[in-house]
């Protein structure tokens, strides 16, 4: 008989070929097709295998569920996943609005700018070695250069000190349109051929999926920071 079932927890090929490699490994088990793009693995076996058995099998790391349960699940979950996101976005703007106390615009920007790296920026090293290899699934920079993703979560640290201090801020911005401008049209292309995949923004110790609400907190920050270097020309 064949079985599907929703597998969440990766986040890239390695993880696909390794969740492929440990079902193969079941048993019983044939023809085992893992998608990473729908979270999903198929298989067939003579008798009926329970999502248990699947579950301990790949480890604490990959959630298991019957499809039946998983698409009952996903209907409602876009913006309850979509949560921490909105909430750390809103801590950011009421910190740098605390920091600013009404002084000026370019100020709470600033600020702004850099409270968001920081925050930001800790929450990819919270799993950061699962964060270069779901970062270099949309960043084009990324792809081409491999190191650059392990030491971005490095980058948005200094560059939030920056904007905080106050230290090169010229640098900072240029460097924010490079990084930023990228990132956004590597999310804007995972976007525009419809990809289900994570979203490291805030790393990947959450899963959050790839929506528009990434793509607008990247042009939040690139038009700041137009902005800011349009006032210094």
């Amino acid at each position: 008989m064949k079985q599907t079932v929703q597998v969440l927890g990766m986040t890239c090929q390695n993880c696909r070929r390794g969740v492929e490699e440990k079902m193969a490994s079941i048993e019983g088990l044939s023809n085992v097709k893992v998608s990473l793009e729908k979270a999903e693995a198929s298989f067939t076996s003579p008798t009926h295998v329970s999502v248990d058995l699947i579950a301990n099998t790949l480890g604490a790391k990959y959630t298991v569920n019957p499809i039946a349960k998983a698409v009952r699940a996903n209907s409602p979950s876009k913006w309850k996943q979509l949560r921490p996101l909105f909430l750390i976005f809103s801590y950011v703007i009421i910190g740098s609005l605390m920091l600013t106390k009404g002084d000026s615009i370019s100020l709470f920007m600033t600020n702004f700018m850099g409270l968001f790296y920081l925050v930001f920026g800790f929450f990819k090293f919270l799993d950061y070695k699962g964060f270069p290899a779901s970062f270099m699934q949309y960043d084009p920079i990324a792809k081409q250069i491999k190191i650059y993703g392990w030491l971005y979560p490095f980058i948005e640290t200094v560059l939030g000190i920056m904007f905080l201090y106050q230290i090169e801020l010229a640098i900072a911005l240029c460097v924010t349109v490079v990084i930023l401008g990228a990132t956004t049209v590597g999310v804007a292309q995972q976007l525009f051929q419809k990809s289900k995949i994570q979203c490291a923004c805030l790393g990947t110790a959450l899963n959050l999926p790839m929506t528009e609400a990434t793509l607008i907190e990247n042009s939040i920050m690139l038009l700041m920071a137009f902005s800011m270097l349009s006032g210094m020309i």
